[in-house]
């Protein structure tokens, strides 16, 4: 007898399975959560993916201990011994906004993380650039290196690994400087990928300090209040078999409202 798909198809927040209680960061929430243990949240702007030191501490997605060889933040409810545990399965810059998973069971997460790997899961960005994607529909394809200098990391073009994206202009806004709302779907998952393509195609994204347009990013800024990078991660979808069992599984993250109204 063909067993049936378990389909996780929701942006509301559910209470995930063998998990009594979530210490999210500041703003973080749950999107979605599957039977199997697979767990979307909305990251906020300037929230870490994970600490990187102790001093991070309340800034990451969750207020717990990161296990950086296990990749899974680890922490102790109160009147129980053994720890929790959640991995981590993708990551978010830092300045990004969306959707970012997670995986109570191991199994699971190591399902979820071949995926990543394989090309097998599909993420849909929306990012505001300054100047207007001509023509409307692109396939963009790059050679990207990353350089690493005092514990930073720096993506350039050339000399590197192969990315690939899908460029669709959804909106211009006429201004002065013009922008305007484009979706990314990319084809793999380099550092800083989405950033330095755009950045490579003239359309560098609004806000972002490392590889776009700083004069227009103080004047956009002054102009409208905003200060934040415009890159926001609005859809991840994916299909796993673990133990015998089909997680088709989508999560949704609404974009936020200075994306669609900027002035």
């Amino acid at each position: 007898m063909k067993k049936s798909p378990i389909s996780t198809e929701t942006a509301r927040p559910a209470t995930p399975p063998r998990i009594d209680s979530l210490p999210l960061g500041k703003g973080v929430r749950l999107l979605a959560a599957d039977p199997s243990g697979l767990l979307a949240f909305e990251k906020p702007v300037n929230t870490l993916s994970h600490p990187n030191s102790s001093r991070d501490h309340g800034k990451a997605l969750f207020r717990a201990f990161y296990d950086t060889n296990d990749e899974c933040y680890r922490w102790v409810d109160e009147g129980r011994e053994e720890p929790r545990r959640v991995w981590l399965l993708n990551r978010l810059d830092s300045a990004t906004s969306g959707v970012i998973l997670c995986a109570t069971d191991p199994d699971v997460a190591a399902a979820v993380k071949d995926a990543f790997a394989g090309g097998n899961v599909r993420k849909s960005y929306f990012a505001l650039v300054f100047g207007a994607l001509q023509p409307p529909r692109q396939q963009w394809t790059d050679s990207l290196a990353i350089d690493r200098k005092d514990g930073q990391l720096r993506t350039r073009s050339g000399g590197g690994k192969k990315a690939t994206a899908k460029a669709v202009l959804k909106r211009i806004f006429h201004g002065a400087p013009e922008v305007s709302l484009i979706e990314l779907v990319p084809g793999t998952g380099r550092t800083h990928q989405l950033r330095v393509q755009c950045a490579r195609r003239k359309l560098p994204v609004v806000g972002d300090k490392t590889y776009g347009r700083f004069r227009a990013n103080r004047e956009f800024a002054r102009r409208t209040g905003h200060k934040r990078l415009f890159l926001h991660c609005a859809e991840t979808s994916l299909k796993v078999h673990v133990r015998g069992q089909t997680v088709d599984f989508r999560a949704v993250s609404l974009l936020p409202e200075a994306f669609e109204r900027p002035f």
